[in-house]
């Protein structure tokens, strides 16, 4: 467990096997600061050992799904820092060193492993998107194998806008789903993406009425759920390796998970 300063950032609840991991910043459309994206890293680290879970459901409260990374309390930091570096210490109290550029690089990737795991952890993810989704959320929805929408979701990858080539992983994401050219489109164009744009693009697998979203995304993380561990998760192995690997790789692999997913599979039936 975490401190209890941030043991509200996110919201954990475990049903049927669906483990839904809602982001809870709501005035502030669910943008990551440091104690959300801590938070996000170990909750979705615990799911992917925890044999309790069947599926992932990855949301937010309120309006949005997530506004990406929380520019305002970047900024903020980075005056106190400036602020702090300005002042003359007292001899009693040393100075701390500044944050170098390799310490800032460090800390961002460890930070960036929630959306690694969402796509590489043995079992199936699902994005609920369900209202503005941008930066870094755009990355994260994109980390996860399903993503179902909301009417009133939109989609941006918002980085140029904010001076950033971005992160979480959404450069090869959005390559993958999308392909080369359309991924380009969404980060040099930084276009807005309405649902139904969103499907037809497909960004999204499924578009609900808002009050239906819900509704409708458990159906399916709960059939996930209930469905065999071992044969989704040899699934999402071969899958993962046909991202990159070449085709005779990919043939290798899915004989050796097709046999051993059947076993398993017979195994706990027996």
């Amino acid at each position: 467990m975490t401190d209890s300063a941030d043991s509200t950032e996110l919201l954990e609840s475990l049903e049927d096997g669906v483990l839904t991991l809602t982001l809870n910043r709501p005035h502030d459309l669910n943008a990551l600061n440091t104690a959300l994206m801590r938070r996000l890293n170990e909750a979705v680290q615990r799911a992917a050992h925890n044999g309790e879970v069947g599926c992932v459901v990855l949301t937010g409260a309120g309006r949005a799904f997530c506004a990406g990374g929380d520019m305002k309390a970047a900024s903020k930091a980075r005056a106190d820092a400036v602020a702090a570096k300005a002042e003359t210490p007292k001899p009693e109290t040393p100075r701390r060193p500044p944050q170098t550029l390799e310490a800032r690089i460090a800390w961002l990737r460890r930070s960036m492993e929630a959306a690694r795991l969402l796509h590489e952890m043995p079992k199936p993810t699902i994005a609920m998107v369900n209202g503005p989704c941008a930066g870094a959320g755009m990355s994260l929805a994109g980390a996860c194998d399903l993503r179902f929408a909301g009417q009133s979701a939109r989609f941006t990858t918002a980085f140029a806008k904010a001076g950033i080539s971005g992160d979480y992983g959404g450069s090869w994401f959005w390559t993958r789903i999308l392909g080369t050219a359309r991924a380009r489109e969404l980060y040099f164009l930084n276009e807005k993406i309405e649902a139904a744009d969103a499907l037809a693009a497909g960004i999204v697998s499924a578009v609900h009425p808002d009050g239906q979203l819900a509704e409708k995304t458990m159906e399916v993380a709960r059939r996930l759920a209930a469905g065999s561990a071992a044969t989704y998760g040899y699934m999402k192995r071969s899958l993962n390796a046909a991202e990159s690997g070449r085709l005779e790789e990919v043939f290798d692999m899915e004989a050796v998970n097709t046999v051993l997913s059947r076993q398993a599979w017979v195994a706990a039936r027996s």
